[in-house]
């Protein structure tokens, strides 16, 4: 399973916004630069995060875009939600009673993928951008670890 650049970068670009947008507006272009991401790209994306009210843009010289809630309270699979990518590991639609057979009924481990597409979406409701930027998160485990200040693992 892969997912597609519209989460990852919908997520990279929020954990960039809620890092920079000290009390001021964050340029599309800044956000472009530093992660390495298409402007074009971050412009459709926004489009929609503004959209689901996880930011806001400010017009005007020195504008750009800001953060509607808290990072502690902007969770992963909100952001996911906002730019439509689907946590779907099955080949069938989970909404529709039907599976992805020829005779459109549900393989034998069409449970299976379900139960990991509802695993990670549960994991990503878990994690909020707070958690990414202060690196509380152990990509060994399910949980989250908070770093001692003392070892070299700061916040950014």
């Amino acid at each position: 399973m892969k997912l597609s650049t519209k989460g990852r970068y919908a997520v990279m670009a929020m954990v960039d916004l809620a890092l920079y947008a000290n009390k001021r507006p964050v340029s599309l272009a800044e956000i472009a630069e530093r992660q390495e991401i298409s402007l074009s790209y971050l412009e459709q994306l926004f489009a929609k995060l503004r959209r689901r009210k996880l930011v806001r843009s400010v017009r005007g010289p020195g504008g750009g875009y800001m953060m509607v809630k808290d990072a502690g309270k902007t969770l992963i699979s909100e952001i996911f939600d906002a730019v439509e990518e689907p946590i779907n590991t099955n080949a069938c639609d989970p909404e529709s009673p039907m599976g992805c057979r020829s005779d459109k009924s549900r393989c034998i481990t069409h449970n299976l993928w379900l139960g990991l597409s509802n695993h990670i979406y549960r994991y990503l409701s878990s994690v909020s951008l707070a958690d990414v930027i202060e690196r509380r998160i152990d990509p060994a485990s399910e949980n989250f670890f908070f770093p001692d200040p003392g070892d070299g693992v700061a916040a950014q």
